[in-house]
C-alpha cells in the first residue's frame, strides 16, 4: 500500500497508486468544477497532492492551463522573487561501473575518451570558472569504486574550496554523485557541501531496472532510498530530478511528487530543489531511441506544475536546454540556472578537441556567463551568485520555514545584489555592468525595510572600494 511514511522505496513510490493517481486524472481532465476547486486550493500557496497536481497535468482546458501559469509566474515572485541563482557543473572523472542505456558514460563505451582530473588540474578549473565570475558549483562524477571513490570526491571538494585567485572564490560546492552509504553522506557532509543532488532518472521500477541493467545502480530500492540515508547521515538539503524522456511522463511527474511528499512527511523538509532534465543527444546516445519524449510546451506545462505543487521548492533547469526554452520556463517558476557550463571532464581550463570527447551530453544554450547575466537582466531578473544561506545555517527546515513564510526574501534580495555588484566589479563587460548599475539602483527601492536598505547601500559602496563576500 502507499505509504509516504515508509522508509521503503516501494512504499512512498507505489505503483499502484501512481497508476490509479492517472486513471483518476485522466477521468477528470475535462471535469472543469474540480479542475476549479483545485486550482483555488494551490493559491492558499501550501502546495498540492500528486493526484491533484496530476489532474492539472491532465487538463487541456486553454483557459485552465492559463490561469495555472499564471499562479505559478505569481508564485515563483512570492517566494523566490525575481531573483535567477547561478551555478556551473564541473565534471571530476566519467570512469563509470554502470551499464545506463542512456548514458554515454556507461561501462561498454569504449570509444569516448575516459578522464579523471588530477588535484592539479581541478585547481586549473577552478580557476577558469572563477575568472569567469562563478561562486556555485555542482561537481559530477561516474559511479566506480576504484577510479571515483569516496576519498577522491573530498579531495577534490578540499581543493575546490582552497582555491582563492584573484577576487575569485567559490563558495559553495553542490554534489550530484552515485547513492552511497550514510557513513559516506556524513563526510560529505562534514567537507561542507551544499546540497546533495541525485536524479531518479525514472520512477517506475520496472523500466528503471531495463535502463539500468548492469552496475550498482541496478539497485532501484537502494538508489530511491537514498535521500532518506543522505539525511540520516545530516545532509539537510536534497535535490530530486528525473529524466524526461525515459518513461511516460505523467507517471513521472507523479512519482517525483510522491517522492517529495515522503520527504516531507519523515523528515519534516521537503527537497530543496528539483531538477527537470530531459534527455538529451551524446556521444553514442540518440534520444529518438527513447519514445516518451516531451515537446517544449508540455515541458513548460511541467514546470508550472511543479512551482504550484511544490511552492516553496528550488526548480533548476541547465544548458540542456535552449535559450528560448530557458526563457520561457524561468517565468513559469525556475530559480536555478546554469550559465557557460561544460558537460566534459576539463574543458573550462582548455577546451576539449573532438578526438578527447568526454561530455556526457550535448549543450544547447552555449552562450558565455557575461551573455547569461546580460539576458537575465534585459529581462528585469537579478543574477545571483548568493551562498549566504548554507553558510549562516538557514538549511534544510529552516530554509524551509523562512521561505513558506516568504521571510527570505529579507536576506536574498539584498544578497543577490551584493553578489552581482561583485560581478559587475570584477568579470562584467562594460555594456552589462552598465545595465547592471541601474538595475541594482532599481532594486534597492525594493528592499522594504528601510535599515536593510540603509545597510545594503553601506555594503554596495564597500564593494566599489574593494571589500568582497558581504551577505546578510
Amino acid at each position: 500500500m502507499y505509504d509516504p511514511k515508509s522508509l521503503k522505496a516501494e512504499d512512498f513510490i507505489n505503483h499502484e497508486e501512481i497508476l490509479e493517481t492517472l486513471e483518476y486524472a485522466e477521468a477528470n481532465k475535462n471535469n472543469l468544477e474540480l479542475i476549479d476547486s483545485i486550482i483555488k486550493k494551490a493559491e492558499d500557496r501550501k502546495g498540492l497532492s500528486h493526484r491533484d497536481a496530476s489532474v492539472l497535468l491532465a487538463c487541456e482546458d486553454e483557459e485552465r492551463v492559463n490561469k495555472m501559469y499564471a499562479l505559478a509566474e505569481q508564485f515563483k515572485k512570492d517566494f523566490y522573487g525575481n531573483r535567477i541563482v547561478l551555478f556551473a557543473p564541473l565534471y571530476l572523472s566519467n570512469y563509470c561501473v554502470n551499464g545506463c542505456v542512456y548514458c554515454p558514460y556507461h561501462m561498454k563505451n569504449k570509444h569516448i575518451c575516459r578522464k579523471k582530473l588530477t588535484q592539479e588540474e581541478v585547481k586549473k578549473e577552478v580557476i577558469a570558472l572563477q575568472d569567469m565570475g562563478h561562486k556555485r558549483l555542482a561537481i559530477e562524477a561516474g559511479e566506480d569504486p576504484v577510479n571515483n571513490p569516496i576519498e577522491y570526491i573530498l579531495d577534490c571538494i578540499n581543493t575546490i574550496y582552497s582555491i582563492k585567485h584573484k577576487n575569485g572564490a567559490i563558495r559553495r560546492v553542490n554534489v550530484n554523485i552515485a547513492a552511497t552509504t550514510v557513513e559516506n553522506y556524513r563526510k560529505l557532509k562534514e567537507a561542507g557541501i551544499g546540497t546533495y543532488i541525485l536524479f531518479q532518472e525514472t520512477y517506475h521500477k520496472e523500466s528503471y531496472e531495463k535502463l539500468h541493467p548492469t552496475g550498482p545502480k541496478h539497485n532501484y530500492a537502494y538508489h530511491t532510498e537514498a535521500m532518506d540515508r543522505a539525511m540520516e547521515g545530516g545532509i539537510d538539503d536534497v535535490g530530486l530530478g528525473v529524466l524526461f524522456g525515459l518513461e511516460l511522463y505523467k507517471y513521472e511527474f507523479a512519482g517525483l511528487l510522491m517522492h517529495a511528499e515522503h520527504l516531507e512527511a519523515v523528515h519534516g523538509v521537503g527537497p530543496h530543489t528539483i531538477s527537470v532534465p530531459r534527455i538529451k543527444r551524446a556521444d553514442d546516445i540518440d534520444p529518438s531511441a527513447f519514445d516518451n519524449g516531451i515537446d517544449d510546451e508540455t515541458f513548460a506545462k511541467i514546470c508550472a506544475l511543479i512551482r504550484i505543487a511544490v511552492p516553496y521548492t528550488g526548480m533548476i533547469i541547465s544548458t540542456r536546454e535552449s535559450k528560448k526554452v530557458r526563457e520561457k520556463v524561468i517565468h513559469l517558476g525556475v530559480s536555478q540556472i546554469s550559465g557557460a557550463s561544460r558537460t566534459s571532464v576539463g574543458g573550462y581550463a582548455e577546451p576539449e578537441s573532438e578526438e578527447d570527447n568526454s561530455a556526457q551530453f550535448d549543450v544547447s544554450d552555449n552562450r558565455t556567463l557575461d551573455e547569461v547575466v546580460h539576458w537575465l537582466m534585459e529581462m528585469k531578473y537579478i543574477p545571483s551568485f548568493c551562498t549566504a544561506c548554507y553558510r549562516e545555517g538557514r538549511t534544510g527546515d529552516r530554509f524551509m520555514a523562512l521561505c513558506k513564510s516568504k521571510q527570505i526574501q529579507n536576506c536574498c534580495h539584498p544578497n543577490a545584489l551584493l553578489t552581482l555588484k561583485e560581478y559587475l566589479n570584477d568579470y562584467a563587460s562594460p555594456d552589462t555592468k552598465r545595465i547592471g548599475e541601474e538595475l541594482i539602483k532599481r532594486e534597492l527601492d525594493n528592499i522594504p525595510n528601510p535599515k536593510a536598505r540603509e545597510t545594503c547601500e553601506k555594503r554596495l559602496a564597500l564593494i566599489d572600494e574593494g571589500t568582497r563576500d558581504l551577505y546578510f
